[in-house]
This record gives C-alpha cells, structure tokens and sequence, in this order.
C-alpha cells in the first residue's frame, strides 16, 4: 500500500487528497510546539522552499503523545507555525503516532520503516519519514536528524524520474 493510499486532514479538519501528491518526494513529520526540536520548523521549511520545484512536499502532522509537548489543536499549531517560523508546507490534523490510536498513516509507515533494532513505536517528537515518489518509505530518520543529515536521500529521491 503507497502513501498516497491514506486519508488524512488539514489543520482546519478539511479532508487532504494525499493522491494529489503522487510522484512527489515527501517528508511526513510528527511536530510539535513545545519540544527542544521544535526550531526544526525553520530548517523543514527551508528545505522545502529549497526543492519544491523538484516535485518535494514536507507534512507535518502535530502530536502531543510525548510529553504533552503540543497540547494545543492543531489550528493553533498552524498559526504558531506561521508566526514563529513561517511555515508554509502544510500542516495538517493532530493525530496520535503511537498505540491504539494511531493514524493507519504513522502505522504504515512504521511498518514500511521500523526503527532502531527493528522496533515499530516512534521515540519522539520530529521523527521524519522521507517517501519516494512511488509512495513508498526510503528511509527513517530520528528526531536529531537535520536538513544535512537528510540532503543525500533527499536529493537521490529528487533526481529518480516521476513515476
């Protein structure tokens, strides 16, 4: 199953057709506004203005399951976004990336991208999914991983021809 094949919502809670992204390169991130990582927001928008002309769309989907580090809705997380530090990519629902509850987004993605030793559950805030533009998950990285930490895979899927 692709990516694309998931529904999901926007931060006003309007549906989001991922299908629309098709043959794009993405990278779905759990966010948060309270979390030491959060300045990351800054680095992900700066990466997507850098290559969205290449087919490249950041996600960002609120989470407040570690630490109650994002307990505000995910409207609120918007504005914060645009506000603090000019994001532009989409942000989308607050949902649950761990558990019984977690969006059949996060958990194929886990599936696809298991972590560290092979474990399934997401560790914290900012983990960061990079998807092909076949819908399927390239790699995984942790919340520590930066623009630099990424730029290789990033640019690798950039250059594979739309499918």
């Amino acid at each position: 199953m692709s990516v694309h094949d998931h529904e999901c919502r926007t931060h006003s809670g309007e549906p989001f057709n991922l299908r629309a992204l098709r043959g794009q390169v993405l990278l779905i991130v759990n966010v948060a506004s309270k979390c030491g990582f959060t300045p990351q927001l800054a680095e992900l928008e700066a990466l997507y203005r850098e290559h969205r002309e290449r087919g490249f769309t950041v996600l960002g989907f609120p989470c407040n399951q570690f630490a109650h580090q994002s307990p505000e809705s995910a409207e609120e997380f918007c504005t914060f976004g645009e506000r603090r530090y000019a994001v532009t990519f989409p942000l989308m629902e607050k949902v649950d990336v761990n558990g019984g509850k977690a969006h059949p987004l996060f958990r194929a993605l886990k599936e696809q991208a298991p972590g560290m030793l092979g474990t399934r559950a997401i560790k914290w805030n900012f983990t960061k999914f990079l998807i092909g533009r076949d819908g399927r998950v390239i790699r995984r990285f942790g919340p520590r991983a930066t623009a630099v930490d990424m730029l290789q895979d990033l640019e690798q899927a950039l250059d594979e021809p739309v499918v």
